[in-house]
């Protein structure tokens, strides 16, 4: 390579390990060779010289989830563009065991950075008896370890779309939740109280569901069986999925009979009929945020200027999504 780009096997080694001092059209020209040649870095080689394995961890509960499963993708393409890898333990929530055995299988990587993705309580329960001896970030907002949080404020988002709902008019609203169990499930039924209290609006104890649309659509059956609603605030855009099939196949309107609202905006939520309104998170800024506090915490030269925590907010704020699933109520 250094023959080809017309340099010294030196500035090769600078361009590899991105060295500071070089000059642009210096980079470029050997850069230029190493796609030529196709060559690629020995990620072990480069291990056992630096003593740095440049890997991230993510222990990750429930990642077949849309949240979970978005934030995984959203880590990984951070990092990926800060030249890091990221090796992900999957654990069963139900285990215990399977915990301490995840972060043994990463530590034994050389991880310089974890992530934990554990949407249940129970698992932040096994993790505070166990020592983490990287820098770690959770993403669940918990008050047992703020320090490391950050996530999107769920809180919010269920407030958000419950406000929506009012203010189009309902009075009866009921609100279809995730498992209890789960931290997101628990704050977003928090948020939805919070602002029926604060509006002044009657409530009726939320319905515990499971996240699938099979259930959304059971529940939905059951529920229009009495029809004393005329909104429902769904806990994920799936159960709301189940919930609209519902309505239909009691051969009602979303939303001229019912209007319904989700959370998370998953891709296919435009595509529902009617489209459906639903709270946004946004995955990426989650990602990047993440790594950004994963190097800053670490003191690599390679974290972003301005990486301080306090310039760092630990929650990121929602986005109402507006579409046509929402109207005013029918009676």
């Amino acid at each position: 390579m250094a023959r080809l780009a017309g340099v010294s096997h030196q500035t090769v080694s600078r361009v590899l390990n991105d060295h500071p001092s070089l000059r642009p059209e210096t980079r470029d020209r050997v850069l230029q060779v190493m796609e030529q040649l196709q060559y690629r870095p020995n990620r072990a080689a480069r291990a056992l010289v630096t003593s740095r394995s440049r890997t991230f961890g993510i222990l990750s509960a429930s990642s077949t989830q849309y949240g979970p499963a978005s934030s995984i993708a959203a880590i990984e393409s951070a990092a990926r563009r800060s030249g890091y890898w990221v090796s992900t333990a999957n654990i069963d929530s139900s285990d215990p065991r399977s915990i301490p055995d995840g972060l043994a299988h990463l530590a034994a990587q050389g991880i310089e950075g974890l992530v934990v993705i554990a949407p249940q309580e129970r698992v932040f329960d096994t993790l505070q008896e166990l020592s983490i001896d990287v820098p770690y970030v959770t993403l669940q907002s918990t008050e047992r370890d703020p320090e490391h949080g950050l996530s999107v404020d769920q809180i919010a988002g269920a407030r958000m779309a419950t406000r929506h709902l009012i203010e189009r008019g309902h009075r009866s609203i009921y609100h279809l939740a995730g498992p209890q169990d789960w931290i997101e499930a628990e704050a977003r039924m928090r948020g939805f109280l919070d602002e029926m209290g604060a509006q002044d609006v009657p409530t009726t104890a939320p319905i515990l569901g499971d996240w699938t649309a099979e259930f959304g659509y059971h529940a939905g059956r059951e529920l229009l069986s009495v029809r004393d609603f005329t909104a429902i605030f769904s806990s994920n855009d799936q159960m709301a999925l189940g919930l609209m099939h519902a309505v239909r196949a009691e051969g009602l309107d979303v939303p001229g009979d019912v209007s319904i609202i989700g959370f998370d905006d998953i891709p296919e939520a435009a595509h529902f009929w009617p489209p459906l309104t639903t709270v946004r998170q946004d995955f990426a800024e989650i990602g990047r945020r993440c790594v950004d506090l994963l190097l800053g915490a670490a003191g690599h030269a390679d974290a972003r200027p301005g990486g301080d925590d306090e310039d760092r907010p630990s929650t990121i704020e929602p986005e109402l999504i507006v579409r046509g699933s929402v109207g005013p109520p029918s009676f």
